[in-house]
């Protein structure tokens, strides 16, 4: 076994790898950015190096610094966590060639799982059945239009080397997947260095089912049951569990056996999951297998007592699984809430900024895996997590009230986070139905949730601070302890503060901020300019494209207009606030 291991990510994922490496008893080391200089996971670790500035390309990105303090630290190997390099098959040959062991699968793996296409391919090749679609590069927007007719609407538009539900665009008519096609091939430029896109015929509502698979160096192969991930915005998960509330135990057998063939088809080694999609009619379908430890690895670890980073470290340090397929158990029922900082009142939006309170749930069945402390920054530079939150309990329905419970615990100020919209969640009857929840989240469901809420103990609303002040007083009455939660009165000015605010807030809605200016919502970079001077525009009208933390943000009109100014170009960073369009 290794004496020490680098840990090449940062945040909730490294402190999670750390404490494994911790209770084996292997000393870790840490890399980190200018800007993470104050981050809890740099601490955690037993040695720390400094890697670069704050950008996650001049930092987090570099092969050669992280394997060169690899080296100085005398680490064995290194571990990439998820995102960043983790799914690098020229970072993992880097670390080979420089001596170190890459914990994760074999190089030839990453690459055929890495590219989506060759993907497709290499799963049919296997018998795993892939949706119907097109197994080569669609090289032009007229050559996507052509084939969405023939394999019919609603199609996705997938960048070849995307992941982590990057890269993916839907259309339901050919107007639309023009743009879907430009949007698509944009992320795979600008998070993959590969504008690739292919098509799929996007399926009516499927579950997203994924299933956990472990190979050792040594022929083994086990499943370790599904994840169910359909609760999603943007393509991106905000709530997991296992089991999957559709999935029986016959079904259970063949999704694994599925992942296995496709793990057994690349000669995968290490930890993996496959992803799939399961249609309304039973029938399951590869979508892709990610090379590495999943986000939602947590809930599969709560379930059957397998602790996955264990696992990774021992299959890469050459040993064989200690256990076989007959040996896992999966008992009682998990579910994870992403804990992100972002608004859902303003389609998610990012909300960099300080956490200026932070208490963590606790008690029977609770999990916390987070990188945040009271008074840490949340940067805009990386991805807006702020915990992971887990629960354990019997059943499905216990395990839903022991996460509203630990939901009811948390306490995350300063910036805003998803915390209501978990409990909007966890608390409508379609999720205790085990329904995708698919018109509450992406629909916008949740918003008249969100604005019902009651004000909480700490004066806020969805996130948002109430104009009135809020104070929790504790009395007795008979005896009997109360709190009582006391709204200070409004005065003139404070009224005349929120009638002002209401005037703002409808000309907001109506023009974007001014009467004749476009701002940007978030702080971010421009992807794309998509006006001109001169240009007429309707209200809907995509103006630019600003990326905020790993999200693409359209920026439209809110009215008709004539395009007057454009402030910004692509590749600017802009501010939250910050001019963008001016409409004559």
């Amino acid at each position: 076994m290794f004496d020490k291991v680098l840990v090449a990510n940062r945040g909730e994922i490294a402190i999670r790898i750390f404490r494994s490496l911790r209770e084996m008893g292997i000393a870790s080391v840490a890399v980190y950015s200018e800007a993470d200089r104050e981050s809890p996971f740099v601490g955690y670790a037993d040695e720390a190096y400094l890697i670069g500035p704050g950008p996650a390309a001049q930092s987090y990105l570099l092969s050669e610094t992280i394997i060169r303090a690899a080296q100085r630290s005398r680490a064995q190997a290194v571990h990439p966590g998820f995102g960043f390099l983790a799914e690098n098959a020229p970072f993992a040959r880097a670390c080979a060639a420089a001596g170190l062991v890459f914990v994760g699968p074999p190089p030839d793996a990453i690459e055929a799982m890495g590219s989506k296409i060759s993907a497709r391919e290499l799963m049919q090749a296997a018998g795993v059945p892939v949706i119907p679609g097109t197994n080569e590069p669609v090289e032009t927007v007229e050559r996507a239009v052509e084939i969405a007719e023939q394999i019919g609407y609603p199609v996705a538009v997938k960048a070849s080397a995307g992941g982590g539900g990057k890269g993916i665009e839907v259309a339901e008519s050919a107007e639309q997947l023009r743009r879907s096609y430009e949007s698509a091939r944009r992320q795979g430029r600008a998070y993959f260095a590969d504008d690739t896109v292919f098509l799929e015929r996007y399926l009516d509502r499927p579950r997203h089912v994924e299933v956990q698979v472990l190979a050792d160096a040594h022929g083994s192969i086990v499943h370790l049951g599904e994840r169910d991930c359909s609760i999603q915005r943007r393509h991106q998960k905000i709530v997991e569990e296992t089991p999957s509330p559709a999935v029986t135990p016959q079904m259970r057998e063949q999704i694994g056996q599925i992942g296995i063939d496709a793990a057994r088809a690349v000669g995968y080694v290490n930890a993996g999951t496959v992803e799939g999609l399961l249609a309304a009619d039973g029938t399951y379908y590869f979508l892709e297998m990610n090379t590495r430890l999943q986000v939602e690895h947590t809930i599969t670890e709560m379930v059957t007592g397998i602790d996955l980073v264990r696992e990774q470290l021992r299959i890469a340090a050459g040993e064989p699984l200690s256990f076989t397929q007959e040996q896992v158990e999966m008992r009682g029922h998990s579910i994870q809430c992403r804990i992100n900082a972002e608004d859902p009142a303003r389609d998610f939006v990012p909300t960099p900024g300080r956490v200026t309170r932070y208490r963590e749930p606790a008690g029977p069945g609770v999990r916390v895996d987070s990188g945040v402390v009271e008074g840490a920054v949340i940067s805009d530079l990386y991805d807006p997590m702020i915990a992971k939150l887990i629960v354990w309990d019997a059943d499905r329905d216990t395990a839903r009230r022991r996460m509203l419970r630990a939901l009811s615990e948390f306490e995350v100020g300063g910036v805003h986070s998803l915390i209501p919209l978990h409990r909007a969640i966890l608390e409508h009857p379609d999720f205790s139905a085990g329904s995708t929840m698919h018109d509450f989240v992406e629909g916008g469901g949740y918003a008249e949730t969100l604005v019902e809420q009651q004000v909480s103990p700490n004066g806020e609303v969805t996130g948002e601070p109430a104009l009135n002040e809020a104070r929790t007083v504790v009395t007795e009455v008979d005896g009997k302890r109360i709190e009582v939660t006391v709204l200070a009165p409004e005065h003139p000015g404070r009224t005349r503060l929120r009638e002002r605010r209401a005037q703002l807030a409808d000309r907001s809605a109506r023009t974007g901020g001014a009467a004749d200016v476009i701002r940007s919502p978030m702080q971010g970079t421009v992807l794309k300019v998509a006006v001109e001077p001169g240009a007429e525009v309707e209200p809907g009208q995509v103006l630019m494209v600003v990326e905020a933390m790993k999200m693409e943000n359209e920026i439209v009109a809110h009215h008709a207009g004539t395009v007057d100014q454009v402030s910004v170009s692509e590749g600017d960073q802009v501010s939250s606030g910050q001019e963008l369009v001016r409409l004559a």
